[in-house]
């Protein structure tokens, strides 16, 4: 009867956890039927032993080199917003499990700078001023975990290099999936679409078929680190709760989560600005947000836009 309860608890607890990770959740497939066994099994095996609940993000990498989406390589209200939902997000866990939660950024900026045309200085100058949000934010359920903490003697090139050596799959196989099933080519479709749009900044004088091949083979390289990294991540942090800021497919290992509200579900702050309308909140391409809101200074740096006579974030 004991052993009873005490599994009817670890399940009632899993389930509460599970609901409020759910409210943000962001589905590749909206209608379609999710168990979320992979989650389930994520948090019960730590709810039963009583350790706190590690949500590993692999997440703010650097900005987008464009400035039609972004206000510059800085994080700014964008990601600030962001950090305040995910300590959100673990004070809503801990009033249904007093362990609590904590979430690792797994920053990915240096996985593929260089294929996104970010050179690893901007990403260093990227990362090092969201450590400085997170600790002027008082965040303290937020931990940073990159690159350099698994290979800390070797230089960005080869770190990468290793990454793709030890923890990825040929891109001949990853381009069959990308052909064979569905959801592998929406996310290759949208890193694409991202390339596209990022890379003619340094590709003008090329034409926009020879662009379109070039940013098809750099999404594929993408997706060959990425996934790499999310390799990584689950042998150095077995223990933990997997997201992702891509939508997800039914029976993913990740679920899918949204920062903050956008229109389209592949936005991040990363490449986009922070508007606040008053009643909503939003995440919008930067030339679409300077057509209608007023740019907002803070410290010196811009940070985000409102609308007229809307209350100030």
């Amino acid at each position: 009867m004991i052993l009873s309860l005490k599994h009817d608890a670890v399940a009632d607890t899993t389930k509460a956890i599970l609901e409020i990770l759910l409210r943000y959740r962001r589905a590749l497939y909206p209608k379609a039927q999710y168990q979320y066994l992979p989650q389930l099994r994520q948090i019960s095996r730590l709810v039963e032993t009583g350790d706190k609940i590690i949500l590993t993000l692999p997440a703010f990498p650097c900005k987008s080199p464009n400035t039609d989406k972004v206000l510059g390589p800085l994080p700014d209200m964008a990601e600030r917003m962001s950090l305040r939902f995910l300590k959100q997000l673990c004070d809503e866990i801990e009033k249904v499990y007093a362990p609590g939660a904590r979430v690792l950024i797994c920053s990915d900026g240096h996985v593929f700078g260089d294929l996104i045309g970010v050179s690893d200085d901007t990403i260093n100058d990227y990362t090092a001023a969201l450590i400085d949000m997170i600790k002027a934010e008082q965040i303290l359920c937020i931990d940073i975990f990159q690159l350099c903490h698994v290979y800390p003697d070797a230089d960005f090139e080869v770190q990468r290099e290793m990454l793709v050596e030890k923890w990825a799959r040929p891109i001949p196989e990853l381009r069959e999936e990308v052909i064979s099933i569905e959801h592998q080519n929406k996310l290759y479709c949208g890193i694409t679409r991202f390339l596209v749009e990022d890379v003619c900044l340094s590709s003008k004088s090329m034409s926009k078929s020879a662009l379109q091949r070039l940013s098809k083979e750099r999404a594929l390289g993408v997706m060959q680190r990425s996934e790499a990294w999310g390799n990584l991540i689950a042998q150095y942090h077995p223990r933990t709760v997997r997201l992702s800021i891509h939508p997800q497919p039914p029976g993913s290992a990740k679920l899918g989560i949204m920062l903050l509200n956008a229109a389209d579900t592949w936005v991040t702050p990363w490449h986009s600005v922070f508007v606040d309308k008053g009643n909503s909140k939003l995440l919008m391409k930067h030339r679409e947000a300077k057509e209608i809101c007023n740019l907002v200074i803070e410290n010196g740096q811009p940070s985000h836009y409102i609308l007229p006579n809307a209350t100030h974030c």
